[in-house]
């Protein structure tokens, strides 16, 4: 006889609520149908369901997120960077208790004696008709981060070394729920053939149908659920083996909306406004935001990065700030509107030659003008660079292009090309290559938990708060 087994999975929602009574209708309907024809299935997430960019992560910290997955009776979610990295540590060690599903992270450790009740290395779950299934969830390797928040990644090949092999022995089917991105899937399906199924994220890959590599299936769906991922294992009772591994990612995008669940996000949002409308500033007169001029608001942030990280300069993109400051009462919902990156402060190590490049990087056309997507920017394009502790003098060529003509530190020095100085920016700019030089810097000084909205908040009170 042969069994399907289903699994149906989300990855990297990144808080996208607006897409969630999508989600909630098609898994609804889904396991609606698998119920009823008697199939086994289970509904599983592979991490980054939270975003802080959205306020009701905000406020709830991401349990609220938590509640949505127990709505839909999830049985098994990973964690992505967003939540592992973009909580404080108390945060992350509270996030789940009141999940109803296992959550495993077989290289997530505290680096404390004693990890929370919820992580599990492996999770093992059995068919009704006794089909044995292992269940290894891995995330990304931002220690730089974590271990400044008080936990650490181990490398994810020692421990699929370890748990493979354990759940080899004891269990028939073995899948990964990976939160490392597709390039780290398709290393480990070559390296480990035990794992019959990868159901991957992180890098938003979107696999229709799956990708085949060796005896092993790899699948992923994009990001924001726009896509839902259904997997079928298909298992040989006689053979006692797996004959067939199927993936399918559905678009969703236009599908019926689940009443109930958007009445549920409806209650979450009027909660968040409130814990989140507490005044912290009142401001005389409107705050000016402009991405391509020089504003007020935006060289008071940059000298509070400056003062906070105690650097020798300071450069951050206009673009971390989204609209206006209306006069009047400011709360912590309008600080996190206009600025809800999860972007951490970071000071970096570079010489003098390499600072005038990231300088005169930082000020062409295309630097300023690109529509960035990821790196923890949840903003439109990155906007003009503005500078604390240097005074940069452009100038523009005949054809319009505007150059750098002078580079001159607070104490009339030019930088100094056998000089290190340390410089604070975005930790945006040191993954990728947006800014190569502040990418390759062997020292990178992430300042956590706060983000670049708290500095905004000291900004605010400090520099504009009305004198009435």
């Amino acid at each position: 006889m042969i069994e399907k087994l289903y699994f149906y999975y989300t990855n990297d929602l990144h808080s996208n609520f607006d897409q969630w009574p999508r989600v909630a209708k098609y898994l609804k309907d889904a396991t609606s149908k698998r119920e009823k024809h008697g199939d086994a299935y289970w509904t599983v997430d592979i991490g980054d369901h939270m975003d802080r960019v959205h306020p009701i992560s905000e406020a709830f910290k991401g349990k609220a997120n938590v509640e949505l997955m127990n709505d839909l009776h999830y049985d098994i979610a990973t964690i992505g960077n967003n939540e592992g990295i973009t909580l404080s540590h108390d945060e992350l060690y509270s996030l789940y208790d009141d999940a109803n599903f296992e959550v495993v992270c077989t290289n997530l450790h505290r680096t404390e004696v004693g990890n929370p009740n919820w992580l599990k290395r492996t999770v093992k779950i059995e068919s009704a008709s006794g089909i044995r299934i292992g269940v290894i969830g891995l995330t990304a390797p931002f220690n730089n981060y974590y271990e400044l928040l008080g936990w650490h990644i181990s490398s994810e090949r020692q421990a699929l070394e370890q748990y493979v092999s354990e759940l080899k022995k004891e269990t028939d089917i073995i899948i990964l729920l990976s939160h490392l991105g597709l390039s780290e899937d398709q290393a480990i399906a070559r390296k480990f053939p035990d794992i019959d199924l990868i159901i991957g994220g992180h890098t938003h890959h979107l696999l229709r149908t799956g990708e085949k590599v060796n005896h092993t299936l790899i699948t992923a769906a994009g990001k924001h659920c726009f896509y839902i991922g259904e997997a079928i294992l298909s298992w040989d009772h006689e053979a006692k083996k797996l004959v067939r591994q199927e993936a399918y990612a559905t678009d969703i995008t236009h599908y019926q909306v689940d009443p109930e669940t958007e009445t549920n996000l409806k209650s979450l949002q009027m909660k968040a406004d409130q814990l989140l409308g507490d005044t912290i500033v009142q401001l005389e007169k409107p705050i000016e935001v402009k991405w391509f001029k020089h504003t007020e608001i935006m060289q008071q942030l940059t000298n509070t990065l400056k003062n906070h990280t105690k650097a020798d300069c300071a450069l951050l993109n206009s673009g971390v700030l989204l609209a206006d400051f209306p006069a009047g009462k400011v709360s912590y919902k309008d600080v996190h509107r206009i600025c809800p990156h999860p972007i951490n402060p970071v000071v970096v190590k570079l010489d003098g030659n390499e600072l005038i490049e990231v300088i005169r990087a930082s000020l062409t056309k295309e630097f300023m003008e690109l529509k960035l997507k990821g790196f923890g920017f949840r903003g439109k394009m990155l906007g003009r660079m503005v500078f604390s502790g240097i005074t940069v003098e452009t100038a523009f060529h005949v054809n319009g292009e505007e150059y750098v003509k002078n580079v001159v530190f607070e104490d009339g020095t030019k930088p100094d090309g056998d000089r290190l100085y340390n410089v604070a920016t975005a930790d945006t700019f040191t993954f990728g290559r947006l800014l190569p030089e502040i990418a390759r810097s062997e020292t990178k000084q992430y300042m956590l938990p706060e983000f670049l909205r708290d500095l905004l908040v000291e900004t605010l009170q400090r520099e504009f708060a009305s004198t009435l």
